[in-house]
């Protein structure tokens, strides 16, 4: 298990004013590129969920997709990617919700799951909680069970982690950035 709790954090980089003025940015590509680092993620996910009977990992576009993929290698179980709408080659199911500045959808395939299934969402960070709550409901609408949401970076301020959990999801995250 993670002895220093400021591991992983110290290793997220903040790009200020990206991608716009104000913002901080959030930049977990520094814990990818180190493999020991990327191992220690990888772990603490590993830890927590290799024994809750999962039978997917949902991992949304983009950066969900690195931590799920390995995630879902090292739990044994397949991975469905949540994508921004279009891309996808099948027949899918679509969500909307919004965004600051309007609204956004994101897709899965129709067969990416079964009902019943047990599946985890996962993605990298968690800010205004909208394309994770679209992700659960998507999940949802096919009969899955959403076990859990989880995500490398809580951003508490913007609102979407108690979103989230007013919505019902479960959430774990591994580093909080409050009053930053």
């Amino acid at each position: 298990m993670l002895l220093d709790p400021n591991y992983l954090r110290d290793r997220i980089r903040t790009v200020p004013d990206w991608p716009q003025a104000g913002v901080q940015f959030r930049d977990i590509t520094p814990l990818l590129q180190d493999p020991k680092t990327l191992r220690v993620l990888v772990e603490q996910f590993v830890f927590r969920y290799m024994d809750q009977d999962i039978d997917l990992i949902a991992g949304i576009d983009a950066r969900g997709f690195i931590i799920g993929a390995i995630l879902a290698h090292e739990l044994n179980v397949g991975f469905v990617p949540i994508r921004k709408k279009g891309k996808l080659p099948y027949t899918t199911i679509s969500e909307e919700y919004e965004l600051e500045y309007g609204s956004a959808t994101v897709e899965m395939h129709s067969d990416a799951c079964k009902p019943g299934d047990r599946v985890l969402l996962i993605d990298d960070l968690i800010a205004t909680g909208g394309t994770m709550m679209a992700g659960k409901r998507l999940l949802e609408r096919l009969g899955a069970v959403v076990v859990e949401g989880c995500a490398i970076v809580d951003l508490p301020e913007l609102g979407g982690s108690a979103l989230l959990r007013e919505g019902g999801l479960k959430l774990f995250t591994l580093v909080d950035f409050a009053g930053h």
